[in-house]
């Protein structure tokens, strides 16, 4: 990256702290909606994948969510153990563990349904600056892939 007007040195100058600070604030944003369901964030954006694929590869839902098996397994463990996940071995290949959508974990989708809502009222961005907030994100974490 490039100096930033000769603030390479200084916090303000960082590219990383304020998407750190950002990010931090904006789950911190979640936690009583998430609280009122249940939920971590972490097990959110994992419920997130469970209800839009159903079933899923361990190893492509740690894809999905940029998480390594040490963070995913335990909350996957958490998720299982409250009803909403199971997992089992492929049928077809041992090697693989699949993580499936339970109908109690499905049932949790319609309470958590007003959370987006909830938390575009919180962060107070116009609709056009949050997808572009959202486009650019997403093409910083295409480049570091």
């Amino acid at each position: 990256m490039q100096e930033l007007n000769g603030q390479s040195m200084k916090l303000e100058g960082q590219l990383c702290f304020p998407l750190y600070a950002c990010s931090r604030e904006v789950i911190k944003r979640y936690r009583p909606f998430l609280d009122a369901v249940g939920l971590t964030y972490t097990q959110y954006v994992a419920m997130l994948v469970f209800w839009e694929e159903g079933a899923v590869s361990v190893k492509e839902l740690g894809q999905r969510l940029y998480l390594d098996s040490g963070t995913l397994t335990p909350v996957l463990k958490s998720l299982e153990q409250k009803g909403y996940i199971t997992r089992r071995r492929s049928e077809t290949d041992e090697r693989v563990l699949i993580a499936a959508l339970t109908d109690a974990g499905a049932a949790l989708r319609e309470n958590a349904a007003a959370i987006p809502g909830q938390i575009c009222a919180c962060i107070q961005l116009e609709p056009e600056e949050a997808m572009q907030l959202h486009q650019l994100l997403y093409k910083l974490l295409d480049v570091m892939k």
